[in-house]
């Protein structure tokens, strides 16, 4: 097992004191006394090692060690050309590009209007919503990465929606990711919708495949208050040329609903999501749903959390995964009820498929209970295809790519139906169908 040590990302960060601190002051931001702090819990608690309870089925040292990262902190110019293989066949929305995490506003359609602020993070860490809501999220402290995120970000994303505002269409971000050096580089979003404020936001992304190794250690944090309701769909579109570890934290207040879709696409080698939601008023409804479809040796590990503080809040969580080649996922799911978390309702399941020879899936669901007046339930499943299912398909004429692609399609049905705009479920569903007819 590799040591911290040994790791030249680890050196880089601890061994001089000195560079550590210009590391910190890079940005010149007014967040210095956030970002020192950042540090030093980064350094005291370490990289994860598989001794590290949340990282013992990901070996996320073994991705570190591959090359000798540089941080990556400027701003990179793309073409059109870049950003155009993003687009969603039909989709009307306004468009927001971001470059290793950098604003490119020359190929981005900002919406604008009365109550709308989107623009980089780096001009606004003056806004009333950034001074109130930054780095406010209780579950980012005990997270290294997003420790080692807060002291390093150069710039990503600020979304704030005033009160009642509502976007009459989605947002589309595409990250782009791309460097002529091994890169390690940490995009920084925060998003704040206000009282009964709506939004729908999708994120893609894009790798330009002739590009060094991008390692992306992103951190999203949103809040969401009272009565307001977001949804956000997280397409993560594989590349062999990316590593990362993405971490959103949200927050929740009365009355208010958050539904969140991740879907992970095939040949990225390493991917590692950290989802946590804490509810923080009452009457509150969240929806986790995810899809993960691995392909050749890729790891794909995601890790939720739901912290039911309040009381008389709904959440429902529902991850499926399809595992083909020797590709191995891990699925994390905790959820904790408070003790003034009454009438909690709370469900949680993650479905499998493992359709390679040698696929691997390690699946913890996980209830810590402190109310008595509470219904939730956890399971994991994990299969092939059903025989008599396949038989019935290749006895009327069906092959056995097109039977199994069918198939997959009918397991991720009910995730893909769920997708509120038909422009991106059809995507999404073209995007399955052909990676099982490939």
């Amino acid at each position: 097992m590799t040591s911290d040590m040994t790791l030249p990302l680890y050196q880089t960060l601890t061994a001089d004191e000195t560079a550590l601190s210009a590391q910190v002051s890079l940005a010149g931001d007014n967040l210095q006394d956030i970002r020192r702090t950042a540090l030093e819990r980064f350094k005291a608690i370490g990289l994860p090692t598989l001794k590290t309870e949340e990282w013992r089925f990901t070996n996320i040292q073994r991705y570190l060690k591959e090359f000798s990262y540089e941080f990556l902190h400027s701003a990179v110019q793309v073409s059109a050309d870049t950003v155009a293989p993003a687009t969603i066949a039909g989709l009307d929305c306004y468009r927001i590009v971001l470059v290793n995490g950098h604003l490119e506003t020359a190929l981005s359609e900002l919406p604008a209007g009365k109550g709308i602020t989107i623009g980089a993070l780096s001009a606004h860490t003056t806004a009333p919503g950034f001074t109130t809501w930054f780095n406010e999220q209780p579950h980012l402290a005990s997270a290294v990465l997003a420790q080692l995120n807060t002291a390093l970000f150069a710039d990503g994303l600020y979304i704030e929606l005033a009160a009642n505002t509502v976007l009459e269409k989605p947002v589309h971000i595409v990250h782009v990711y791309t460097s002529n050096t091994p890169a390690f580089v940490q995009p920084r979003h925060l998003w704040v919708l206000n009282r009964c404020a709506a939004a729908t936001i999708i994120e893609t992304t894009v790798h330009p495949n002739s590009q060094a190794v991008t390692f992306a250690n992103s951190v999203l944090e949103t809040v969401v208050m009272e009565n307001a309701e977001l949804w956000h769909y997280n397409v993560q579109q594989g590349a062999e040329n990316f590593r990362e570890v993405h971490t959103t934290a949200a927050q929740q207040y009365k009355d208010s609903r958050y539904h969140h879709y991740n879907f992970t696409l095939p040949n990225t080698p390493f991917t590692r999501n950290n989802l946590s939601v804490a509810l923080k008023g009452s009457h509150t409804e969240t929806n986790l749903k995810g899809i993960y479809l691995a392909n050749k040796h890729q790891h794909v590990d995601n890790h939720t959390f739901m912290d039911h503080i309040m009381p008389d809040c709904y959440s429902n969580e529902l991850y499926k995964g399809v595992l083909l080649d020797s590709s191995n996922a891990v699925f994390t799911g905790k959820i904790l009820v408070h003790q003034e978390a009454q009438k909690t309702n709370a469900f949680q399941q993650n479905n499998n498929l493992l359709l390679g020879d040698k696929a691997d899936i390690n699946s913890q669901p996980q209830l810590e209970i402190y109310a008595d007046d509470v219904k939730c339930s956890h399971g994991f499943t994990a299969g092939q295809f059903s025989e008599e299912s396949m038989f019935y398909l290749r006895s009327r004429g069906i092959g056995e790519d097109a039977a199994k692609a069918l198939m997959v399609n009918a397991f991720s049905h009910d995730i893909t139906n769920d997708v509120s705009i038909p422009e991106l479920q059809q995507h999404l569903q073209d995007q399955i169908a052909g990676i099982m007819n490939n």
